[in-house]
């Protein structure tokens, strides 16, 4: 299979990329910058120049392909609401090129199921999830399943975790350093969702070779991490301790993260491991952590 891969060198699609080729696939990737063309080219993949808001560019990317595996985001955290409506507006444009082709096109999203219960595949999207900046993209996602689009949405955890993250829990690292302290709201019982890169990286593969058009599939290793345990090997990572802050001083200490620190985003992937015989395979979150590299310093 051609495969067109939108965020093709990010810390995700950079796993999916190799995983693809590695399993026999060829790899057309989205290239914005001279240092993603190179990147490109290093893995093996054939390059396709420009960028999440040109769109254009992305209907010749998804034409020439035989499915699309969209991973790009613009993480603007001043401004998730635009970053929501370009990403909705690059799944329409794709979405134009494949109707009626029966090719396959993974849509990424966030984990959308409401905060505060184990989440499901087949929970739809609620606007009182963190992620609901992407709830448009997922509806119009899944509606071309009904426009001869084999299309599917991946829903990834708050932590997508392995060597190079620089996500949630590497900024929860930066301020444990800089303030000497690791910290956790209230008890720290509210629990996280996780998985590796690469068992979610195979996923995405899975889905693009077989995956059932209109379905929601869920990249979960654990189905919760108590965040007190994460602020635990932080701590212990950095030796530093470990304190516990007010929910209403979340804000304060940790910045717009605040509300991510609170969070309890659970999930479960049973669904998607019996239609796809998914399984995960490298380390949880914890042992990742006690790995050591995400303690490096440059």
């Amino acid at each position: 299979m051609r495969v067109f891969v939108t965020g093709a060198t990010g810390f995700i699609g950079s796993a999916v990329t190799r995983e693809l080729l590695g399993a026999g696939h060829e790899v057309v990737g989205l290239a914005r910058s001279d240092r993603s063309v190179q990147a490109l080219k290093a893995a093996g993949a054939e390059v396709h120049r420009g960028d999440l808001t040109d769109l254009d560019s992305l209907r010749r990317g998804a034409e020439a392909a035989d499915g699309v595996a969209h991973l790009a985001f613009i993480h603007d955290f001043t401004d998730l609401g635009a970053s929501g409506e370009a990403d909705l507006r690059a799944i329409e444009a794709v979405g134009q090129v494949l109707e009626g082709t029966g090719k396959p096109f993974v849509v990424t999203s966030g984990l959308l199921t409401a905060p505060g219960h184990v989440g499901t595949e087949e929970d739809p999207a609620d606007p009182a999830s963190p992620g609901h900046h992407r709830l448009g993209s997922e509806v119009a996602a899944l509606a071309l399943a009904e426009r001869g689009v084999r299309s599917a949405v991946l829903r990834l955890p708050p932590s997508v975790h392995g060597e190079g993250d620089a996500g949630f829990v590497p900024m929860f690292i930066d301020f444990a350093r800089e303030k000497g302290v690791s910290a956790m709201v209230g008890g720290g019982f509210n629990r996280w969702a996780a998985v590796h890169r690469l068992d979610a990286a195979r996923l995405f593969r899975l889905a693009l070779e077989a995956a059932p058009a209109g379905v929601r599939l869920h990249a979960i290793g654990d189905e919760g991490v108590a965040f007190r345990e994460i602020a635990k090997t932080i701590g212990r990572g950095l030796g530093v301790p470990v304190a516990s802050v007010a929910p209403e001083e979340a804000t304060d200490h940790f910045g717009w993260l605040g509300r991510f620190a609170a969070i309890d985003m659970r999930a479960s992937a049973e669904l998607t491991q019996k239609l796809l015989g998914w399984r995960p395979e490298q380390p949880a979150l914890i042992p990742d952590l006690e790995a050591g590299h995400y303690f490096k310093t440059v």
